[in-house]
C-alpha cells in the first residue's frame, strides 16, 4: 500500500479519540528510543504553551537510531498538548507506519521532514513551525534582518526555500534539500520557520531563538523603518560566531534540561 492510500484509508477508519487506548511504551522499546521519544513529545508540549502551535498542524520530527532511518511524527488528529511519548508514530522512509498504530500522520509533514532526515545525517531532529511571526518575516522581501541580538546569533545559520504550494509532492525533497545545504534553520517562504539538530534540544532552542527574533523583528519594524537603529558595522558577524559556538552548548547542558524540568512541571503526562 502506498503513502496516500495507506492516509486515505487511515482517514476512512479513524476512531473516536475517546475509543483509543495509548498503551505505554516504556520497556517495550529500546531506552534510546524512549528518550527520544520522551523529549520530542516534550518539545510538542512546549512548542504549545508557548502558543506557537497551528491547531494539529505543523509537525516536529525525531529520527529513532539505527540503519533504517525511521523517524517519529506526531499523530495528524492530536492537538500539540495531547501528544506523549507512546502516541508518536514511527514511520519509514516511504511515509508508512512501521508499527501498528490507531493514528494518521501528516502528508506534508512526511514530505518536509525525511528530506532532511534522508539527506542530513547530522538533523537527528527536524522542527517546523507556522507562527505568525515566523510567517511574516518569511514573507519579507529581505528575509531576517540584524536588528537584535537573537537575530545576529543565528541569521549566518538561517537557509531560504521559495514556496510552492502545501508540501505534498515528494519532488520537493530535492529543493528542499539543496536550499538548507548545511545549514541549521530555514525560513520557507510564505510559509513558516524550521530548525535542524543533532538532538531535540539542539533543534528546539534553534528553533526558540529563530522564534524570538522574528519576533522580535516585526515588532521593531512596527515602528517604522525610519526608527530603527542597526547594529555597527562588523558586529552582526563577531555575533554570529559567537551563535555557533554558544547555541550548541546551551542546547546540550543548559537550556533544554531546564525546559525539560519545565515540561514536568506543565504535566508530566507528555513522559507516557
Amino acid at each position: 500500500m502506498g503513502r496516500v492510500d495507506a492516509i486515505n484509508r487511515g482517514m476512512a477508519e479513524l476512531a473516536p479519540l475517546s475509543s483509543i487506548e495509548i498503551p505505554s511504551l516504556e520497556g517495550k522499546v529500546d531506552e534510546a528510543e524512549w528518550k527520544i521519544r520522551v523529549d520530542l513529545a516534550a518539545a510538542y508540549r512546549l512548542v504549545a504553551h508557548y502558543g506557537w502551535d497551528d491547531l494539529i498542524f505543523t509537525h516536529l520530527s525525531a529520527r529513532i537510531p539505527g540503519p533504517e532511518h525511521h523517524f517519529l511524527l506526531n499523530p495528524y488528529n492530536l492537538m500539540f498538548e495531547e501528544v506523549t511519548a507512546s502516541s508518536l508514530v514511527k514511520v519509514d522512509m516511504d511515509g508508512l507506519p512501521v508499527e501498528p498504530t490507531p493514528f494518521i500522520t501528516n502528508p506534508a509533514g512526511f514530505t518536509i521532514h525525511s528530506a532532511i532526515h534522508m539527506a542530513r545525517e547530522d538533523a537527528q531532529a527536524v522542527m517546523h513551525l507556522h507562527t505568525p511571526h515566523g510567517q511574516a518575516v518569511s514573507a519579507h522581501a529581505e528575509g531576517l534582518l540584524p536588528l537584535t541580538q537573537t537575530a545576529m546569533l543565528i541569521r549566518e545559520d538561517v537557509a531560504y526555500h521559495d514556496y510552492e504550494g502545501v508540501a505534498v509532492d515528494l519532488d520537493e525533497r530535492e529543493r528542499l534539500i539543496a536550499d538548507i545545504g548545511d545549514k541549521g534553520a530555514m525560513l520557507l517562504r510564505n510559509h513558516g520557520t524550521l530548525t535542524v539538530g543533532e538532538t531535540v534540544g539542539e533543534a528546539f532552542i534553534r528553533l526558540y531563538f529563530l522564534e524570538r527574533a522574528c519576533q522580535a523583528q516585526i515588532l521593531a519594524l512596527s515602528a517604522g523603518e525610519g526608527h530603527l537603529n542597526n547594529p555597527p558595522q562588523g558586529s552582526p558577524e563577531v555575533t554570529a560566531q559567537q551563535g555557533k559556538m554558544g547555541l550548541k552548548m546551551a542546547a546540550g547542558a543548559l537550556a533544554w534540561p531546564a525546559l525539560l524540568r519545565k515540561a514536568y512541571r506543565l504535566d508530566p503526562s507528555f513522559a507516557t
